[in-house]
């Protein structure tokens, strides 16, 4: 059990998307996902060099996990909960929000936030959509996530990109007012350079940013008084896990600098203090009612 207190809670968050290799947006298709169930699985031993890198710099981190993954490896879905780090959804078969009517988006959320409690024996209470597909053509799943027993999200991403994006989003920690509800999102971290938002709060833009220039790019943020929303993947730190067919493009967004991952992430520790959303939430919360008190009283 990590022994860092909530007292002291650091001011960024620290996230991981449990999922197979093969679950990945950038190799799906239908014939793919009906192999599931016959590809070698490294969720566990990812996993596992995840939660010792994180014993050794006492960080608690939140882990977004699969339904799918939690119904065939509860045991390390437990080894997440039993270390002190937090549980929150990433939906149960990682369908992206954008192929999903709402009524599916619904099913998929509730079974996912089941099969995780009844794992862990606690309540759900975050999630993260597969690809980060909360969008503005989709932000009727926003108000689904609160009827359903969800507080807060991280799947808006305030940029402009081929699969996901919502240029225009707040780039900072917020509520959002739903008509059945509040829901606080936590937006993985962008900056703005050269006319543009960019995004670097992790996975495959940690992996292509040379560090320096990353480091530089999050100090901007840390230095705006904002906490950084940090993201990656357990299949990550495996370069030795099998290849998969894909485009060009693709294939270069998975597999680039996999072996420079697990000695980056070590630097990062270094240079960063992190924490789970749930030791971060509460501040970030206080925070924002802070704000909006203050836009009302200067209206």
């Amino acid at each position: 059990m990590l022994q860092r207190s909530i007292a002291a809670s650091p001011p960024h968050v620290l996230t991981f998307d449990v999922e197979e290799y093969f679950q990945v947006n950038a190799f799906a298709s239908e014939a793919r996902r009906r192999e599931w169930e016959s590809l070698e699985s490294r969720v566990e031993r990812s996993t596992e060099k995840v939660l010792g890198l994180l014993d050794r710099h006492r960080y608690r981190a939140t882990f977004f996990v699969l339904g799918w993954v939690a119904e065939r490896h509860a045991a390390i879905v437990q080894r997440i909960h039993a270390a002190g780090h937090e549980v929150a959804s990433h939906g149960y078969g990682h369908e992206l929000i954008t192929s999903l009517s709402p009524d599916a988006f619904r099913e998929d959320v509730r079974k996912a936030k089941k099969i995780l409690e009844d794992v862990i024996g606690a309540p759900i209470t975050g999630y993260r959509a597969p690809s980060f597909t909360i969008m503005p053509k989709t932000a009727w799943a926003q108000e689904v996530l609160v009827q359903e027993g969800y507080l807060w999200d991280s799947s808006i991403v305030p940029i402009l990109h081929d699969v996901y994006g919502w240029p225009g989003a707040n780039p900072f920690p917020h509520r959002i007012d739903t008509p059945s509800g509040p829901l606080f999102e936590l937006p993985p971290s962008t900056v703005r350079a050269v006319g543009a938002r960019m995004a670097v709060g992790g996975g495959g833009y940690f992996r292509f940013y040379p560090y320096p220039v990353l480091r530089r790019m999050l100090r901007r943020i840390e230095a705006q008084g904002e906490p950084l929303i940090f993201y990656l993947h357990p299949w990550e730190l495996d370069p030795a896990q099998p290849r998969m067919a894909g485009s060009r493009l693709s294939t270069f967004r998975h597999y680039l600098n996999l072996d420079r991952v697990e000695a980056r992430l070590e630097r990062l520790f270094d240079d960063f203090r992190f924490g789970a959303v749930a030791e971060a939430l509460p501040a970030l919360a206080r925070k924002d009612q802070a704000e909006r008190a203050g836009r009302t009283a200067g209206r």
